[in-house]
């Protein structure tokens, strides 16, 4: 498994509310447990991590998922990709396995 270290930049085309979507590993999650989620407005996710919190093997799981986790919630709400962070689309598509919409330009 590769661990892939940027950021996306993700913005909803109706609204216009830009997001940052880190990917890869989470040392937040890690490090923090439940609280990253709560600063995202993640509400679900954060109360889940934080009724398991006590159990350490869950909270392992959740620094390798929950950024994939929290990506995957905001391409469910219609966030689109603004910004790669350098990265190419296709090469991050390949690695995700995620279609990844991408902002048009208007």
């Amino acid at each position: 498994m590769q661990l892939i270290m940027s950021k996306l930049t993700l913005q909803h085309p109706h609204s216009g509310i830009i997001k940052s979507a880190p990917l890869g590993f989470s040392w937040t999650t890690l490090f923090f447990c439940f609280v990253p989620a709560l600063c995202r407005g993640d509400f679900k996710w954060g109360l889940i991590q934080f009724i398991l919190s006590p159990l350490v093997i869950p909270q392992l799981f959740f620094a390798f998922k929950y950024n994939r986790i929290y990506l995957q919630r905001r391409l469910e709400q219609g966030y689109k990709v603004k910004n790669t962070g350098g990265s190419s689309l296709a090469s991050l598509n390949e690695r995700l396995q995620i279609d990844l919409p991408v902002l048009s330009a208007k």
